[in-house]
């Protein structure tokens, strides 16, 4: 009976830790909750103070507070870390805030979030500053990003997009008030056409005018054409347009002149236009040209697109411009044009000058960061903006037919642009699904 009752106490030790390890890949949520978030809890409360100290980042004592520890509580003095305010969990790590003592800033702790996190034994370490004088150091438990799931409270609203998943377990959403132009890159197969599925599925929730520019014919963006306002599909077409666009740009402008304001927000609702979203798919086939003949098309595009990134904001036009690359290689007015994109979405490149196109005047720190996103990770991305801040992104597997789906149940949220009319696409209708027959076949006589 004993010996049973061992091997029964083995059997079952070896399959809980079977259990574990396959939770552990399988439902790694399940792993951090039941396993992962007591361990590292545990670890970080009792090294806290060792780690802080062997990172560098403590500070001496004020004198009062020395005097009091050496005369009163008869102790050495050491030096202060930064006082924790706050420990939380969460589903993907954990969430702990931090009172900075008198010498230090967020800074000190970005430089050494490599260090925490090795001491910490968890898969990353992001550093937010909250208010003057606090952190956030966001610890994550394992690679969220491995398999996308979006954090069910993450919404389209207003103007904000949630578009993909944070290295920390946060959304990572496009905000159209904060950042009003943005450039994504990225070569063939990064994740581009995946992260512009996403952020039309989003856009097309909310009471704005889709613009579509696809000049490869309209492959990309044809499906979606029960949502779009306009989609042109050619560059003289899209010369065309844009012209359209800066005019509706300057009435706007008179309009604002007239009600003594200067953003589009402070209107009154009733007078207020509809937001005006413009996405192109592939900014390359704008810029060059095949002949002589094509070199007043192509200054007409550069230069509206220049006059819109520069002035729309303020209108509530927006540009969400695609790419491969996006140099001074492509002529006159891309570097000038790139300037005034303040959000940047850079994915897998071929060469780290694209990479740095893309981020080293608003992030240089990342730009070694996206120049090594592996290949078999499509849709993993350095996502910046001109505050300097950065984070590494990836967003969720979304079928075109889930985006189309979106488009046709929210077809009704396209709204009434006169100036666009010309330019509004056709609608395909979806072919009748084929159902049973209801002809009864008739019988064979033998």
């Amino acid at each position: 009976m004993t010996d049973l009752t061992v091997w029964l106490e083995a059997t079952g030790a070896v399959a809980g830790a079977g259990g574990l390890g396959y939770a552990k890949i399988r439902a790694p949520r399940v792993y951090w909750a039941v396993v992962g978030m007591p361990v590292t809890w545990g670890r970080f409360a009792l090294s806290y103070r060792s780690t802080m100290d062997v990172c560098g980042l403590t500070v001496q004592p004020s004198g009062l507070r020395a005097f009091m520890t050496r005369s009163v509580a008869r102790r050495e003095v050491q030096p202060v870390p930064p006082r924790i305010r706050r420990v939380r969990g969460t589903s993907t790590g954990l969430r702990v805030t931090l009172r900075l003592p008198a010498g230090l800033e967020p800074a000190d702790l970005i430089a050494s979030s490599e260090r925490l996190r090795h001491a910490w034994g968890v898969h990353s370490v992001t550093v937010m500053e909250t208010k003057p004088g606090y952190v956030e150091l966001r610890m994550t438990g394992y690679d969220v990003l491995r398999r996308v799931r979006m954090p069910r409270k993450a919404r389209p609203r207003d103007m904000v997009v949630p578009v993909a998943l944070r290295e920390d377990g946060t959304a990572f959403e496009r905000d159209y008030r904060a950042a009003p132009m943005a450039l994504t890159l990225g070569a063939n197969q990064s994740g581009k056409s995946m992260y512009q599925r996403n952020l039309i599925k989003g856009l097309a929730q909310l009471p704005v005018a889709l613009v579509g520019i696809d000049c490869k014919r309209g492959v990309e963006q044809t499906a979606y054409a029960s949502r779009l306002s306009a989609l042109v599909t050619s560059p003289d077409d899209a010369a065309s347009l844009l012209g359209v666009l800066v005019a509706e740009m300057e009435d706007r402008f008179d309009l604002l002149s007239g009600h003594g304001v200067s953003d589009l927000w402070e209107l009154p609702e009733t007078e207020r236009p509809v937001p005006v979203v413009v996405l192109v798919d592939e900014i390359a086939e704008l810029f060059l040209i095949s002949s002589k003949k094509d070199e007043e098309r192509r200054e007409r595009i550069v230069t509206a697109l220049i006059r819109l990134a520069q002035m729309a904001r303020a209108v509530g036009i927006h540009l969400e411009i695609c790419g491969q690359r996006f140099g001074s290689e492509l002529g006159k007015g891309a570097t000038m044009l790139r300037a005034q994109l303040t959000g940047r979405v850079v994915h897998r490149v071929n060469d780290k000058q694209t990479a740095e196109m893309g981020l080293n005047d608003v992030a240089p720190d990342a730009v070694p960061v996206a120049s090594l996103i592996p290949m078999e990770r499509p849709g993993t991305a350095v996502a910046a903006d001109s505050s300097g801040g950065w984070s590494k992104i990836r967003t969720p597997n979304t079928t075109r037919d889930e985006v189309v789906a979106v488009c046709r149940a929210f077809a009704h949220l396209v709204p009434d642009l006169p100036v666009l009319d010309p330019f509004r696409p056709v609608a395909p209708v979806p072919a009748p699904v084929a159902g049973p027959s209801l002809v009864k076949p008739r019988p064979v006589t033998p």
